[in-house]
C-alpha cells in the first residue's frame, strides 16, 4: 500500500461479485420467491491488496487475484487516510474476533458485513444497502425459512 500522509490518502474501493455467476437473476424468483440480481460477494480493495471474508476468516490477497474472479462492478468509495499499521492492528482485531475462521453465517456475519465495517473503519462510508441487507430480504421471503435451513451452518465460499 502506499505510504499514507496526511496530504494524500489511499483510494477505496469495493470490487463487488456475483457468486451465482448469473443464475440468482435467472432462478431466484422460483427458488426463493423474490427476483434477485446476484449473489454478492464483496471486497475492499486498497494499495493492489484486496481484503475479503470467507469461511477461512479475514483474507488479504492480491487484488484481483482471488478465486472470485471478475468483478461485477467497481465501486468507487473515496480515500482513506488511516496509516498502513493502524490498519494492520484493526485488521488483525477483525480477524481474531468478529471475522476469526469459523466464524462465517451466509444470513448474519458474511463478506458483505466485514466490507460495510471495513468501509467504516477506512472513511466512514458504508455499503450499499442493496447488498448489504440482501440476506434479511431473503430470510424475510416466501421461501426465506426453508433457505436457513438448507444453509443452516453457513454456504461453503
Amino acid at each position: 500500500m502506499d505510504e499514507t500522509n496526511e496530504e494524500q490518502g489511499t483510494k477505496v474501493q469495493v470490487y463487488v461479485y456475483d457468486i451465482s455467476h448469473g443464475l440468482a437473476r435467472v432462478y431466484s424468483r422460483a427458488i426463493v420467491g423474490i427476483d434477485m440480481d446476484a449473489i454478492y460477494h464483496t471486497s475492499v480493495v486498497m494499495g493492489g491488496k484486496e481484503y475479503y471474508f470467507d469461511r477461512e476468516g479475514a483474507t488479504i490477497s492480491q487484488a484481483g487475484k482471488t478465486r472470485f474472479g471478475v468483478p461485477m462492478e467497481v465501486l468507487e468509495l473515496g480515500e482513506t487516510f488511516i496509516p498502513g499499521e493502524i490498519l494492520g492492528e484493526y485488521l488483525d482485531d477483525l480477524k481474531q474476533n468478529r471475522f476469526k475462521f469459523g466464524s462465517y453465517n451466509l444470513f448474519h456475519n458474511n463478506c458483505n458485513h466485514f466490507t460495510h465495517e471495513l468501509l467504516q473503519f477506512l472513511n466512514g462510508t458504508e455499503l450499499e444497502k442493496r447488498i448489504l441487507h440482501l440476506p434479511e430480504q431473503v430470510l424475510s421471503s416466501p421461501n426465506g425459512a426453508l433457505i436457513q435451513q438448507m444453509f443452516n451452518g453457513g454456504i461453503m465460499m
